[in-house]
């Protein structure tokens, strides 16, 4: 008797979504044969080499309920004609497909929830639309034996809801991915200039990107460095044109994980300074929090709950006062121009890097699926 086999489903881009790259490694290290479902965007890069298999769905939507019908109806009909004895549904908006199958087939399903879906700034400003996903949780959740999720606050916030357990698992990056740093020069970047970096799949709309893109304006011997994609970032690019800011802000678009952190480690500061606008930022604890700290790169940061945790546990940056722009500005100038404390969070950073690694995170998901193997 083979493998047993375990379809891993998510609706990101499968090149940029490093978790579900990890969970699936750990899936294989659990002795899972493991095939991963997700979709594949028209500027979708090329997949990179993976130890298991992965099948992209081309859709014809990109966006807005005919996409998430288009793939829901299609990721239900992947399920029912492919062989699996394990399911593993990430986010709110693979859920239902997923249950309906483990329903149907009577497989086991493990639903991990990367963010509170239901409280995201987009749907926030749809009731409409946030009244759907939350039916679809409500019918769900409640069903589940378990559930993980990616941190405390979130998971309390699961558990008082609905009664079930759910397991923390915070995603954390594995401590040997870490590449060589690139050159200035190799990525256009100002050698005699201070580079800040900010990174990630979601540069959206209360994220504090619009401020801090704004704050380059008094701060004219840095440049910062934006990876990644997201809403907001057409008007980030139309902000730095109307006001020449070429020499001050670099954008750099989505790229695998390698490439991003070569670039990152250049920075000597970090950003995620997500606004309290939310319940799914309040308690957001974003990927780039991680990432920054494995690239050794001290973080400054919005003064929420999960992130402040983590900062102030390990002494590894500093917090803004507000988000004005002019406030965001001095802050910057008054971490690079004090020197010790540089030098202290970055000797933290080591001690951080070693505790707050992937190898570490996943004994727990091993735990889990001891239990569906």
């Amino acid at each position: 008797m083979g493998k047993k086999r375990v379809i891993v489903s998510v609706i990101n881009d499968l090149v940029t979504d490093q978790r579900v790259n990890k969970s699936c490694l750990t899936l294989q290290k659990a002795g899972f044969e493991v095939l991963l479902v997700g979709r594949r965007q028209r500027k979708s890069p090329p997949m990179d080499e993976r130890p298991y298999k992965s099948h992209r769905m081309k859709l014809l939507f990109e966006k807005g309920p005919l996409f998430y019908a288009e793939y829901n109806t299609r990721l239900f009909l992947f399920l029912m004609f492919h062989r699996a004895n394990c399911l593993l549904s990430n986010d709110l908006d693979t859920l239902l497909p997923n249950f309906w199958i483990s329903r149907l087939k009577r497989i086991k399903l493990i639903y991990d929830s990367h963010e509170y879906f239901t409280e995201v700034p987009e749907l926030v400003s749809r009731p409409k639309v946030q009244k759907v996903w939350r039916k679809i949780e409500e019918y769900v959740v409640p069903k589940l034996p378990e559930m993980i999720t990616v941190c405390k606050s979130i998971a309390d916030m699961f558990h008082e809801k609905y009664g079930l357990k759910v397991h923390v698992i915070r995603n954390i990056p594995m401590r040997k991915m870490l590449p060589s740093p690139s050159t200035h020069a190799e990525v256009g970047l100002d050698e005699k200039k201070h580079i800040l970096v900010l990174q990630g799949s979601g540069i959206n709309i209360h994220r504090g990107s619009e401020e801090l893109v704004e704050s380059m304006r008094y701060l004219d011997d840095c440049q910062l460095v934006i990876i990644g994609g997201g809403d907001v970032l057409p008007i980030l690019k139309e902000k730095v044109v109307q006001n020449h800011w070429e020499d001050r802000v670099k954008f750099f678009p989505r790229m695998p994980y390698q490439k991003m952190m070569a670039i990152t480690q250049l920075a000597e500061l970090g950003f995620t300074l997500d606004r309290d606008t939310n319940l799914n930022y309040r308690f957001s604890l974003p990927n780039k929090l991680f990432d920054y700290i494995q690239a050794g790169v001290p973080v400054v940061a919005s003064q929420l709950v999960e992130i402040k945790r983590i900062i102030e546990n390990y002494n590894i940056g500093t917090f803004i006062e507000n988000h004005e722009p002019e406030s965001i500005a001095k802050t910057i100038r008054d971490a690079l121009n004090d020197k010790e404390s540089l030098t202290l969070w970055k000797n933290n950073l080591s001690v951080a890097t070693k505790d707050l690694c992937w190898e570490n995170e996943e004994k727990v998901l091993l735990d889990i699926y001891a239990r569906y193997a």
